[in-house]
């Protein structure tokens, strides 16, 4: 029941001008799922039409950014969707949800591998609640009427980096593209992606958190077989490879052209 009660409330939510400026423009969500609850924000389009479906867009904020205020995921990505003219040439439903503190959205175990890396992870891993939460709340979103499914994206950034990877094989038929920002993920799991996924890649070849192999192994094992497969290296970029990401001047051009093709 509650559940139900969390779609009612999305619903109203679209249905509700902000009048407030700037990120308070994100209206502020809880994902309730029996005991455990997800905050989020939610940004609409503007002149939101009920009778229209829009493209859903996921961002996953990074480690520092966890918490339970529902704010600080918002530190790094708001600014670019809330952009006046990009609100007006890519009209979109933009999620941010907000890790747990002490949480992650993947599971991993840091320097496990004496290896360039730097990340160990096994194949039978079980998908961590954050994660299975914001899944959860994927599915309820996909069931309401305000949502093109051809055209559902996710991104995120360094610890979100993980999560969109994750969810990549995770649910290969949702997303119609994706751009992991100095992420990891078990290479293992890429032959789960779906065929010929529009993914593009970005990461600092100077990250001392992140190291750039795990993106640079990452598109090495794409390339082979997905021409869709895109990769952006920062030359001098230490971990914050998502401020360049964020000002490549044709993301949201190439992320919002992309299409779920149902039929394959």
């Amino acid at each position: 029941m509650k559940i139900s009660y969390t779609i009612v409330f999305f619903l109203t939510i679209l249905f509700t001008p902000a009048l407030s400026q700037d990120k308070d423009l994100f209206e502020k969500q809880l994902f309730i799922s029996g005991e455990d609850t997800l905050p989020c924000r939610i940004l609409t389009p503007i002149n939101f039409d009920a009778t229209k479906k829009y493209p859903l867009l996921i961002f996953l904020h990074g480690a520092g950014e966890r918490g339970n205020d529902n704010e600080a995921q918002l530190t790094w990505g708001a600014d670019l969707f809330l952009d006046s003219l990009n609100r007006v040439k890519f009209p979109a439903i933009v999620i941010f949800p907000q890790c747990p503190p002490n949480d992650k959205w993947s599971e991993y175990n840091k320097n496990a591998l004496n290896d360039s890396t730097g990340y160990a992870f096994s194949d039978a891993a079980a998908i961590r609640k954050p994660l299975k939460l914001l899944s959860d709340f994927i599915d309820t979103l996909l069931q309401s009427n305000q949502i093109d499914k051809k055209r559902v994206y996710i991104g995120g950034l360094s610890m979100g980096g993980f999560g969109t990877l994750e969810l990549l094989w995770r649910r290969p038929q949702t997303f119609a593209a994706a751009f992991p920002i100095c992420g990891a993920t078990n290479p293992n799991k890429l032959k789960d992606y779906r065929k010929n996924l529009p993914i593009w890649i970005f990461h600092g070849d100077k990250d001392a958190v992140i190291n750039v192999s795990n993106s640079r192994l990452i598109y090495g094992i794409l390339k082979k077989t997905n021409p869709n497969a895109k990769y952006s290296e920062y030359a001098g970029v230490n971990h914050d490879s998502w401020k360049s990401a964020f000002a490549e001047p044709n993301l949201l051009q190439w992320l919002f052209a992309q299409k779920l093709n149902t039929g394959k």
